[in-house]
């Protein structure tokens, strides 16, 4: 298996940074306006941004596929179920991150003992308490994202008219406002994300006062910038 240059790395990260911040936008507008336009966008610019790095290496296979996908898009567009299948995305996203974390719990390097490395190096872990928060931490994050993932998929199927089970014509067993429900699949999912990130980030500087800790804004930098040995599980990561 081969994996891009760090060029294309580079460069499908910055593209990737300049298209992700659409996405959201996009989504709501979907949801304010129930205009087909809006989803469908926005589900390009999230098969973009995952295929980029191969999209950027110029061959014919990875833009076929590309070309394959975003005509089934415009397909389900055309049949209305591009909002249905947006919506499916968070939940998609959630159970993928859930998986991701969790499957490094059985080894020696749990996901966060990884960012921990990329952010501050490998010695860092070798500091009293970092090694078992790292794990904690993981298993914290796996708990959260499998728990919102049912949550989500909970909501897409038995929201009132705009659920799966409604649009199928079958009476959903749970009575979930539509309103509240699309106000959770496009924006509450998100913010409580991000409020765990920073909650945890303010009780990791408690938990591990002993030692000191970089700044938010340098730990997003080297994450971002360490994205590809996070996802590998390489450790050789500089400091």
């Amino acid at each position: 298996m081969t994996f891009p240059t760090p060029t294309a790395e580079n460069a499908a990260r910055r593209y990737a940074l300049l298209l992700l911040p659409a996405y959201p936008l996009l989504a709501i507008a979907g949801a304010l306006t129930q205009r087909q336009v809006f989803p469908l966008a926005a589900l390009l610019v999230l098969l973009t941004v995952v295929m980029l790095p191969q999209l950027l290496r110029q061959r014919i296979g990875p833009w076929l596929l590309w070309l394959g996908l975003l005509s089934t898009l415009l397909l389900l567009s055309w049949f209305g179920w591009a909002g249905l299948l947006l919506e499916g995305v968070p939940v998609l996203i959630n159970a993928l991150l859930a998986c991701w974390f969790g499957r490094t719990l059985g080894t020696r390097e749990p996901l966060v003992a990884r960012f921990i490395v990329a952010i501050e190096g490998a010695a860092r872990l070798e500091q009293p308490g970092v090694m078992r928060y790292a794990r904690q931490v993981t298993w914290f994050w796996t708990l959260l994202l499998g728990m919102q993932a049912v949550l989500l998929a909970v909501l897409l199927l038995c929201a009132e008219h705009s659920g799966l089970l409604a649009r199928l014509g079958f009476a959903s067993p749970l009575h979930l406002p539509e309103r509240w429900a699309a106000a959770w699949l496009h924006v509450g999912g998100y913010v409580l994300l991000g409020v765990a990130f920073l909650l945890e980030y303010a009780y990791r500087r408690w938990r591990l006062r002993h030692l000191s800790h970089p700044g938010l804004h340098d730990m997003l930098l080297q994450l971002a910038l360490h994205w590809p040995q996070l996802v590998h599980g390489n450790r050789t990561v500089a400091s």
